[in-house]
């Protein structure tokens, strides 16, 4: 059998930056990701290099290209959260001895250990399957939350860290709304596309996208995990494109899966709803699938700010963005829960085994321990921060464990540096991590 060629040729031990390359970890048409490690000191050890091919290409092509990699760049560069694919840093090669990785970009990423694709392979139906998808959701809340849609959610684009835990990734589709609708490129992969976007209009901007096309890809993806099979009929690609569009017509019917478990039925069929004002929005839905699968409720996401949209730079602007000013995305009034909402809850704190830094205690299953918090963040690892630092240390001054990295959780971050004889700045970077997750005896 032969190998696939990669997008992008590396010989293994090429330096790119800081970083020597190691074996390839995943290709595509666009891209390559090749595992990498540091050279010298510093942290983190290991990443995951994304080269997008930028050289020897035509000049449709490379325009293309760029447009792919200034979509990627441009949203990794302004959000941070605990869910999606992390950046630490871009670079552009200068590499005139070899053509073909002359002006390409490299995207420095959060090393995973895998995909759902490939975990998939292996058992079409993973017992893990409910609460990967609870974190898939998650994500997907705080895509959308932020003002991105991501437009190309599948099993390949949802990555498994070590511990198990998942980020969302591949964001060459992904675009930042304007009002009610987003500008993507006019292809993505049909299986998990809505039937309205199978043939969509396409102008000079490309093809407009709602958030509610992801939740579609949500439900499909919901429903190839939890039965191995996809929700509309077909043998081929084709052929379930065709139901897809006789189903948005009201021709045919939609038949799910009998071997989809109690209580996801209701979830599927929502996200899969024939026309897109139908479908749910990502809160309610996450909300729904937390409820399902006994998931503990994420925090509740702060009200961003009012953004004003931009139009995409350069990826050389892009890049000096992301290595020298790129910053959390900043948080104004916290959103108000609703009546009916339970009050937030701390997981008991339990010691599981990390398979880089060892043994460590953990508050919900987040695998924080490279991921750097500051004052402003929300979301899930925020509610870990606040559970550890009240049941594993006895410092219950954070209020409730919101999500909401607030000046009260900064204060109680600041108590325990000092305590741990680390410097007391507030911000949770990795030695606090690991501070954090030690007993308190040592």
């Amino acid at each position: 059998m032969t190998a696939q060629p990669h997008a992008v040729p590396v010989p293994r031990g090429h330096r790119v930056g800081s970083w020597e390359v190691r074996e390839p970890l995943a290709s595509g048409a666009f891209a390559t990701v090749y595992a990498a490690r540091r050279v010298g000191d510093g942290e983190p050890r290991r990443v995951a290099l994304k080269f997008l091919p930028t050289g020897t290409r035509t000049p449709r092509q490379l325009h293309h290209l760029r447009e792919l990699a200034e979509r990627e760049v441009q949203l990794l560069a302004k959000l941070r959260a605990p869910r999606l694919i992390r950046m630490y840093e871009t670079l552009t090669l200068d590499d005139p001895d070899h053509p073909e990785l002359d002006g390409a970009t490299v995207l420095v990423l959060e090393r995973a250990e895998g995909s759902l694709d490939a975990v998939l392979a292996r058992e079409p139906r993973p017992q893990a399957g409910p609460t990967l998808l609870a974190q898939v959701c998650e994500g997907l809340h705080q895509l959308h939350h932020a003002g991105w849609v991501h437009g190309d959610l599948k099993p390949a684009n949802v990555l498994l860290l070590a511990d198990g835990s998942v980020r969302l990734a591949d964001f060459n589709m992904a675009a930042e709304l304007e009002g009610t609708h987003a500008y993507a490129p006019a292809f993505s992969t049909p299986d998990y596309t809505p039937p309205e976007l199978l043939w969509p209009e396409v102008d000079e901007r490309g093809a407009r996208v709602r958030p509610s096309a992801d939740v579609w890809a949500f439900g499909v993806l919901a429903h190839v995990v939890l039965t191995g099979t996809f929700p509309l009929p077909g043998a081929t690609t084709q052929a379930r494109c065709d139901a897809a569009t006789r189903y948005a017509r009201g021709a045919e019917e939609l038949r799910l899966s009998p071997a989809l478990p109690d209580g996801w039925r209701d979830i599927v069929t929502g996200c899969l709803a024939p026309t897109h004002a139908e479908r749910a929005r990502a809160e309610a839905l996450l909300r729904q699938v937390e409820r399902v699968t006994g998931t503990a409720p994420s925090a509740r996401l702060p009200r961003l700010r009012p953004r004003r949209w931009v139009r995409p730079v350069t990826v050389a602007a892009l890049a000096a963005l992301a290595v020298g000013t790129a910053t959390a995305v900043t948080y104004a009034v916290r959103d108000s829960a609703p009546a009916s909402a339970a009050s937030p809850t701390c997981e008991e704190p339990t010691v599981y085994e990390d398979t880089t830094h060892g043994r460590g205690w953990t508050a919900g299953w987040n695998g924080t321990w490279d991921f750097t918090l500051v004052q402003g963040d929300g979301g899930s690892q925020v509610r870990e921060l606040q559970c550890l630092l009240v049941h594993l240390h006895d410092i219950p001054e954070v209020g409730e464990p919101d999500g909401d990295f607030g000046p009260l959780t900064h204060g109680a971050v600041v108590t325990f540096q000092e305590r741990a004889g680390l410097d007391p700045d507030g911000i949770v970077g990795p030695r606090t991590w690991r501070a954090l997750r030690a007993a308190p005896d040592g």
